[in-house]
């Protein structure tokens, strides 16, 4: 069963998304670093034979195409619902859903994750603000088992929370832990030694 690769992401634009971050470095510049990061990881994970990359998007207008590329859209509700919608429409096999606000993710992220869901139900990526980076399923069943039950969202709660709704049953495994960028602090640590700029060049 082929693997996939489901990235994740709001459609970038102004004053629309990652406003934490706007508030503290301004809306062009998250519009900018949303915009960048898109660009970064469609390049840097969409062309590894090991899986297929599917974009998740939320837009205004939701299409089967985002920019020329196959996209689906991710739909209402609230983020855990839109998370567990899109993994469940993946085809059986191995699923892992990324968000795009992640500078240090790379190809041996997600293979490790792949990796890691030979052995278990569920993996995760912790992130350094309490939250997950990465969410992956194992998709040999018809439907996914409930993952996002009473999750307090973009707190420092939300992978206890989701962790503690999970049925017993499932073996968890646990990715690297990474820092995705919400904040003007996160950015300034981020940004600045990934050399995101650079991308525009």
């Amino acid at each position: 069963m082929r693997r996939h690769l489901i990235l994740f992401f709001r459609e970038p634009l102004l004053g629309v998304g990652k406003r934490r971050l706007a508030r503290d470095i301004g809306d062009v510049a998250a519009v900018r670093f949303e915009r960048l990061m898109i660009a970064r990881l469609i390049r840097r994970l969409g062309r590894d034979g090991r899986w297929r990359l599917r974009l998740a998007v939320a837009a205004a207008r939701p299409s089967r195409r985002w920019r020329g590329l196959p996209a689906m859209p991710q739909g209402p509700g609230d983020l855990g619902q839109r998370m567990h919608r899109t993994l469940a429409a993946c085809p059986p096999g191995p699923a892992v859903l990324v968000g795009a606000d992640i500078p240090a993710l790379g190809a041996a992220h997600i293979a490790e994750a792949f990796r890691l869901l030979g052995r278990h139900d569920v993996v995760f990526g912790p992130a350094e603000d309490g939250g997950f980076w990465l969410v992956g399923v194992t998709r040999n069943a018809r439907h996914l088992p409930p993952l996002f039950a009473k999750v307090r969202w973009s707190s420092p709660h939300a992978l206890a929370d989701t962790l503690a709704g999970l049925p017993r049953r499932l073996s968890v495994g646990f990715a690297a832990r990474l820092e995705d960028v919400d904040d003007g602090d996160s950015y300034r640590r981020r940004v600045s030694w990934d050399g995101i700029a650079r991308d525009e060049k």
